[in-house]
């Protein structure tokens, strides 16, 4: 068994629901934060932990629910944890390997991580992004949560997904902010800016953190009625 193989086995033992394997070769860092991990790290390993269909569904615009919230720690938390376990897998098969936070900004200003955890699972294959910027798994659709773990450990790659959301807009109409520009791309978009108002929806997501009922970054919304892994097929 090759060490893709048993990292793969690994994280399905400890709770990822979905594995895959990205060469960062093909990651573009369009910002400038990840350029001194990806001279380090060749390979990344994204894990995907799905959300509870009930919990998703329950989303409103006006209310993202205390629920999704609280479930919403409970799983970067989750992650967090499965991903250190992993990197230390790595340094056993004899690589050395960085786990990145599931939900952690690096650049404040430009709402930014170490590196876009999105990409790097549409570049393990674990889905296509989506119009709203959202990875979208075929099974699960965007109902899910990432993270990311960095490696020089050897590893087969998986192939990137094309874009497959076609002429649906529902994540365009539902956006409470009008944050999603309908545009087309094929695998990624020119610039994450010229897909997405970055400054509305990351408002958004403040307001609803400053409430005391919610305490994180939640909407919502466009996870909700995405029609891929939705039984309800909204």
């Amino acid at each position: 068994m090759d060490a893709t193989e048993q990292l793969r086995r690994f994280a399905l033992s400890i709770g990822a629901d979905l594995f895959g394997v990205a060469d960062l070769s093909n990651y573009r860092d369009q910002y400038g934060v990840s350029q001194g991990l990806l001279s380090r790290f060749p390979y990344a390993i994204s894990i995907a932990v799905r959300l509870p269909d009930a919990v998703v569904d329950a989303i409103t615009p006006d209310d993202p629910t205390s629920i999704y919230a609280h479930t919403y720690r409970v799983v970067n938390s989750m992650l967090d944890q499965m991903a250190l376990r992993i990197a230390n897998e790595c340094q056993r098969l004899g690589g050395k390997a960085l786990p990145i936070p599931a939900s952690q900004t690096v650049d404040l200003r430009r709402n930014l991580g170490a590196i876009s955890h999105k990409a790097v699972a549409v570049l393990a294959g674990l889905g296509w992004m989506g119009k709203s910027l959202l990875v979208i798994n075929p099974e699960f659709g965007p109902r899910m949560r990432l993270a990311t773990i960095l490696t020089d450990l050897k590893l087969r790659p998986n192939e990137p997904m094309k874009n497959r959301c076609g002429d649906c807009t529902k994540c365009i109409e539902a956006c409470p902010v009008k944050a999603i520009k309908a545009v087309d791309f094929e695998v990624f978009p020119p610039t994450r800016e010229q897909v997405l108002d970055v400054e509305a929806c990351a408002w958004r997501l403040y307001n609803i953190e400053a409430d005391p009922r919610y305490r994180s970054p939640v909407c919502g919304v466009c996870v909700k009625v995405c029609p891929v892994g939705s039984a309800s097929r909204i």
